[in-house]
């Protein structure tokens, strides 16, 4: 009996691996194939898959007569795909050839994404850089004719600060405060109110504002940016709402168990457990939120309607913001109210930028935080 079982040798041992065909097998054989490895031929196989598929577009483009050029891009990265698959699948095997589709479709994807934004901020950074000074955050528009020189968005960062400013004070404690009760109370209305809140989420823009218009023109009120305020509440309620249930919900459940175990009631563990707990992770969501309504334009047009001058004033009178202030100057057929326009974009653009790196930067405190929690 013992002489039917064959001993391990030493190298044996330490893979791990038996050779089970016993004849003419060899240690590369035994040893188990990585597919995410990318050896030297894998890369020529997919130099000649692109190669075939740009001549084969060449030629439809020469039979058919096609002059678009997304189009053909579109058919190349298609034609490309289906060469690289069979070409491996004839070299490698199923397996790894539909590894390998996949990973390459996955990181062209992400590749055009990230090359699709870094092309529009540079489109926005080089119109919008020549008519960027000092000037521009200390004036307005008020006495600047279309072909004056000089003039500036200071009404509209004063407006974008005053009616986001406003929003935010009301949108971010109703928001975090409604997901304590989705996530922590659980009552009756639990369901009902996460649908509401849902239907939000996909609510236009427009409607926002046409809801506030309505709402006010009852009571015979003017434009004003409180008005713009209230429709940027609403748009923010659901992002941050959402947000910050997604928070809670990382929150360990035994930090609750051991302060109930202690004796201390449910408000008390909320507000002095879980709320400090997930303290920079809800300031995050309170920055998206921010970062969604900073750069609504339709339901402005409704509410605060938008003025060339200095409003400091958000409940009274027209005010402009930075949406605003773009739309108004880039649909005219004026180069140098164009250059401020885009000149305008250029600083909404920054101040999302500038909010996202905060979110992200937050959000990485929250997680090592929550880490040691646990």
């Amino acid at each position: 009996m013992t002489d039917l079982i064959a001993p391990f040798d030493a190298g044996e041992e330490q893979t791990g691996l038996v050779a089970t065909s016993g004849v003419g097998a060899t240690p590369d054989e035994d040893r188990p194939r990585s597919v995410r490895s990318v050896t030297s031929e894998q890369t020529g196989e997919a130099l000649v898959a692109g190669v075939a598929a740009v001549a084969f577009v060449i030629v439809l483009r020469v039979v058919l007569d096609w002059n678009g050029v997304m189009g053909s891009a579109l058919y190349g990265y298609g034609f490309f795909l289906t060469f690289y698959y069979l070409i491996l699948r004839r070299s490698a095997g199923r397996i790894l050839a539909t590894d390998r589709l996949i990973t390459t479709a996955i990181w062209s994807s992400g590749l055009v994404v990230a090359a699709v934004l870094v092309w529009m901020v540079a489109f926005v950074v080089v119109k919008g850089w020549p008519a960027l000074r000092p000037g521009f955050f200390t004036q307005d528009l008020a006495k600047v004719g279309p072909r004056d020189k000089g003039g500036g968005a200071r009404h509209a960062i004063i407006g974008t600060l005053e009616q986001v400013g406003i929003a935010t004070i009301f949108a971010v404690p109703v928001a975090v405060l409604t997901a304590v009760y989705l996530h922590e109370i659980s009552g009756r209305m639990t369901r009902v109110i996460r649908f509401i809140v849902d239907a939000m989420s996909g609510l236009p823009s427009i409607v926002a504002g046409l809801l506030i218009f309505s709402l006010t023109g009852l009571f015979g009120a003017g434009f004003s940016g409180i008005k713009g305020a209230s429709a940027l509440f609403i748009l923010m309620l659901p992002t941050v709402t959402r947000t910050s249930e997604e928070i809670l919900r990382t929150i360990p459940g035994s930090l609750r168990e051991a302060s109930m175990a202690l004796g201390a009631p449910q408000w008390r563990v909320v507000l002095q457990v879980v709320v400090p707990t997930g303290l920079a992770g809800l300031t995050t969501a309170a920055i998206l939120g921010i970062a969604r309504a900073i750069g609504e334009t339709a339901p402005m047009l409704l509410t605060a309607l938008g003025t060339n001058a200095t409003n400091v004033n958000p409940l009274k009178g027209a005010q402009s913001d930075l949406p605003l202030f773009v739309w108004a100057l880039v649909r005219l057929p004026n180069k140098t109210l164009q250059e401020r326009a885009w000149t305008g974009a250029l600083i909404l653009v920054l101040l999302v930028l500038v909010l996202f790196v905060l979110a992200r930067a937050v959000g990485n405190r929250s997680a090592r935080r929550l880490g040691r929690n646990r």
